[in-house]
């Protein structure tokens, strides 16, 4: 039994003209969205990133508060 395996150099330079023939026109415009997509995506990740350090700022000051009442 024969597994399909990845295409080559050739292959997808031929899968890149089908493409093209096919979206043509269409083509500039979905790369552009994709393009927007990905920077919102990455956006949204350092934004992620930034919530996780006011967090930990957040639990830091809670622990130094709560070892000061304690102690």
């Amino acid at each position: 039994m024969n597994m399909i395996s990845m295409p080559g150099g050739w292959e997808w330079i031929v899968i890149g003209i089908i493409v093209f023939v096919v979206f043509g026109r269409r083509l500039p415009n979905i790369m552009k969205n994709a393009g927007k997509s990905y920077a919102n995506f990455r956006q949204g990740f350092k934004g992620v990133g930034k919530e996780i350090k006011e967090v930990k700022e957040i639990k830091d000051n809670i622990d130094t508060i709560t070892k000061l009442k304690i102690g």
